[in-house]
């Protein structure tokens, strides 16, 4: 009985660190490797996390219990992203396996493409998603595509200019691959429910991990409360997509721009007949219009608001590199530290100029977005920080150097 008994709590404790919450770890893993903005840089990230000492050759996990914390912007600009997302799909389950533990992050290239936000994708990310079956695929959904503008243009004299596409026009945006990246990043694909699930803050022991970081004059009770709040956009908004579909207003391959575009029409129609009816001294007569779809509308052109698209929001702020390391703004870090519990933070998003991850603040702040997509950043390169007893480390191809209160070469402390 009691060798069942210790075999129980054994289960127990596995599966209490497999399904633990980033923001409830303490500091029972003494070691942590963070990476961040790889953006498809498949052949760097693998090669970085082998110089950290958490993969072998296979990719297989070797770094025991280690915590891997990949900060955000895995997609976009390089060509690797979808080799990307199935090596974190697959090393999660290797870590925990092993005790350790990944915990990736969102970052705003993430949630722009779950909100449809394309313009950062590449042909070659697109093709990456074709198969053989690809242009059938692509000829069916331009033809719903002409049904459902024609449609439209029909009912409203003036619609928006994404009903307006010349066929040309419409497979030039849609080149191969197109459907199949937004149906795997939907809701319901493979890919879409995997990141949806992930958060943008994480908390281990008194570090703080983001992609960006917060505005200190802006951050909210909790860090959980940066989560809840993200999650709850981004399912907003897929509901009010989902809705615009269901009304035959938008298809599925629609990017956020398009849906913006009639978004905005709808509104700007509507609000005519309001302001003809209103000079005549009449009641509007909206019957033309769907007040589900003006609803949503209303919701849609708001999104700028939204902390996943705000230009000073969590995933998009850029004070911590860009700020002078006065008073100020020293003051400003220890409220928020204050609030949180928390003496350091550490953060991507802002490419480096230097190539090197860079301690801030009296090593309060550390920059880790060293470019290691350097097809795409000159004098980029991969690297991680490495975390292990207190002790903060810059991990290069070729060399590991202290952080800790000082600089040396290939580290910067600001």
């Amino acid at each position: 009985m009691r060798r069942l008994r210790n075999r129980a709590v054994l289960i127990a404790l596995v599966l209490a660190a497999a399904t633990a919450s980033p923001l409830a770890q303490t500091a029972g893993r003494p070691r942590i490797v963070v990476i961040g903005d790889i953006h498809g840089a498949y052949d760097n990230l693998t090669e970085i996390l082998r110089r950290a000492n958490l993969i072998d050759d296979t990719g297989r996990w070797t770094g025991g219990n280690a915590t891997l914390v990949q900060l955000g912007d895995i997609l976009d600009r390089g060509a690797g992203v979808r080799r990307v997302m199935d090596f974190f799909m697959s090393i999660e389950a290797r870590a925990r396996n092993a005790l350790g533990q990944v915990i990736n992050l969102l970052g705003n290239h993430e949630v722009m493409n779950l909100l449809g936000e394309t313009r950062d994708v590449t042909p070659e990310i697109f093709a990456s998603f074709a198969d053989a079956l690809s242009e059938a695929r692509r000829e069916a959904a331009y033809a719903a595509y002409e049904k459902l503008a024609s449609s439209r243009v029909a009912a409203r004299p003036k619609a928006a200019a994404t009903y307006r596409k010349t066929r040309e026009e419409w497979m030039a945006a849609h080149p191969p691959g197109f459907v199949e990246y937004r149906e795997a990043l939907s809701p319901r694909g493979e890919y879409g429910r995997w990141l949806r699930s992930k958060p943008i803050a994480a908390m281990i022991g008194d570090t703080i991990f983001m992609h960006a970081g917060m505005n200190p004059d802006q951050e909210p009770a909790k860090l959980e409360d940066l989560n809840t709040r993200l999650r709850d956009e981004i399912k907003r908004y897929d509901a009010s997509f989902q809705r615009l579909i269901d009304r035959k207003m938008a298809l599925p391959s629609f990017t956020l721009q398009e849906v913006l575009d009639l978004a905005s029409a709808e509104l700007e129609a509507a609000n005519a007949v309001i302001a003809a009816a209103r000079d005549s001294g009449k009641e509007p007569d909206l019957s033309a219009f769907d007040i589900t779809v003006l609803q949503e509308s209303q919701q849609i052109v708001q999104m700028g608001s939204w902390s996943a698209l705000a230009p000073d929001g969590p995933l998009w702020f850029r004070g911590y590199a860009y700020w002078d390391s006065n008073t100020a703004n020293a003051q400003k870090i220890d409220k928020l530290f204050a609030r949180y519990r928390a003496a350091h933070i550490v953060v991507g998003h802002t490419p480096l100029k230097s190539g090197a991850v860079t301690a801030r603040f009296g090593g309060r702040v550390y920059l880790v977005d060293t470019g290691m997509l350097n097809s795409y950043y000159e004098g980029g390169q991969p690297s991680a920080l490495e975390i292990d007893n207190g002790q903060f480390a810059a991990i290069y191809k070729d060399k590991k150097v202290a952080l800790g209160g000082g600089t040396g070469p290939g580290g910067r402390q600001e």
